[in-house]
């Protein structure tokens, strides 16, 4: 794909609007943007539209910060994709270095997609997840960990590739009915310990219980999914609260998996229509059949309620994927998850929070997340008030990304 130069950043002013800037919501603001970045926020009637600048009307709109999927495989154009509906950064979760190696340098220079930071290659075991995807979405197979002995290894190289953090995938396959080999508790706290080393977060993949509470005690930062194979118990809640780990629910993924839900709201919604590709509708139109097994959408609702009311910091993510995610699909599915955590016990606040402030607190993303000065001008116009209806973030008026306002209806025509 072609590198086409990034496009001019001429400063224009929001007045006028309700701004959400990551925690809060503010009545009454404009926000004026240059050269990429938000440069002053203040009350719409004490900033003076400097001479030159274009003013975009924010009157009945709500300004926020574009949103973060945190947890997402992309590939291909779902990083244009992304961007469509709003998010203008992914965090990937497993990939292998010529993947993330071009979309980064695309990343760099085009404000027509999201940004990612990455895990590189997770840490998995010979035959454990994601080893069914080897030959549909992986070409070859992945470098794996042998053990506890060749942790620091696999560590070492995914840094040198450039992983921003390290994933890793403690699934014994419990949770839908199909056992796998999967990591130990002690490979993982090695993993966990290396990362820590290098100033890396390292982050868990774990669908049960059992599993997930292994990665707590090996020491990661986070959960990328909830499990879903019992309902919460007191105790098992509260160590995930005490270790002072993230948890990022996926719910569209584990309903997905559970053969509960699917995302034909969404793909059928009147303000998606001809947004999303014909092949990515009809992945989000189905859901998988493992059949036999404990898990539910249930289950991992009432854990995520249960979490919530903890005070566990909860992130918004997918799981979107190119191949093997069915019921989803970049963008658009983070939309289904703000519905789906706010119907967990969520404030709509609370839910755009987790898909602003709260990952680009976690992930160390200092520049993004939040509508202040300084930071880059990632941005979304909505009308509405989707921080008393979360159902108003699909109603989207205008993205930038970098300041760069995003021609939706040509992007789709052009895809």
């Amino acid at each position: 794909m072609p590198l086409p130069p990034r496009t001019g950043h001429a400063p224009f002013t929001v007045v006028n609007a309700r701004v959400f800037d990551g925690i809060r919501v503010v009545d009454g603001l404009s926000v004026r943007i240059a050269d990429g970045r938000i440069t002053d926020v203040a009350p719409a009637d004490g900033l003076v539209v400097a001479a030159g600048d274009e003013t975009v009307d924010g009157t009945d709109a709500t300004l926020l910060p574009g949103f973060i999927d945190s947890h997402t495989h992309p590939a291909g154009d779902a990083l244009a994709l992304a961007l469509r509906f709003g998010v203008t950064t992914e965090l990937d979760m497993f990939t292998v270095p010529e993947r993330l190696g071009d979309q980064r340098e695309q990343a760099a220079v085009r404000d027509d997609m999201a940004d990612l930071r990455s895990a590189s290659t997770g840490a998995t075991v010979l035959g454990g997840h994601p080893s069914q995807l080897i030959g549909l979405s992986f070409r070859e197979q992945f470098p794996v960990v042998e053990g506890p002995e060749d942790a620091a290894r696999f560590v070492g190289e995914r840094v040198a590739e450039g992983a921003d953090f390290i994933k890793l995938l403690i699934d014994d396959g419990t949770a839908t009915g199909h056992p796998s080999p999967s990591l130990t508790e002690e490979t993982a706290r090695v993993i966990a310990r290396t990362a820590h080393e290098y100033g890396l977060l390292a982050v868990a993949h774990a669908t049960s219980e059992q599993n997930a509470l292994a990665a707590v005690r090996a020491g990661v930062d986070g959960l990328v999914h909830v499990y879903m194979d019992r309902p919460p118990r007191t105790e098992s809640i509260a160590r995930i609260r005490d270790a002072g780990v993230f948890v990022v629910p996926t719910l569209v993924t584990m309903g997905s998996m559970a053969g509960d839900l699917t995302g034909r709201a969404v793909a059928e919604d009147p303000r998606a229509h001809g947004l999303v590709p014909d092949a990515w509708h009809a992945n989000l139109c189905q859901c998988w059949d493992f059949g036999e097994h404990p898990s539910s959408l249930r289950y991992a609702r009432e854990v995520t309620a249960a979490l919530h009311r903890a005070g566990v910091p909860l992130l918004a993510g997918t799981d979107a994927a190119d191949v093997g995610v069915l019921g989803t699909a970049h963008g658009v599915s983070l939309h289904h998850e703000l519905r789906l955590l706010v119907e967990c016990g969520l404030s709509p606040a609370e839910a755009l929070a987790a898909a602003t402030s709260v990952p680009a607190d976690r992930f160390r993303l200092a520049d993004r997340g939040r509508i202040a000065p300084g930071r880059q001008a990632d941005l979304v116009l909505v009308d509405g008030d989707p921080a008393s209806d979360i159902d108003a973030t699909l109603s989207l008026r205008a993205i930038w990304r970098r300041g760069t306002l995003l021609d939706r209806t040509r992007q789709a025509e052009s895809a």
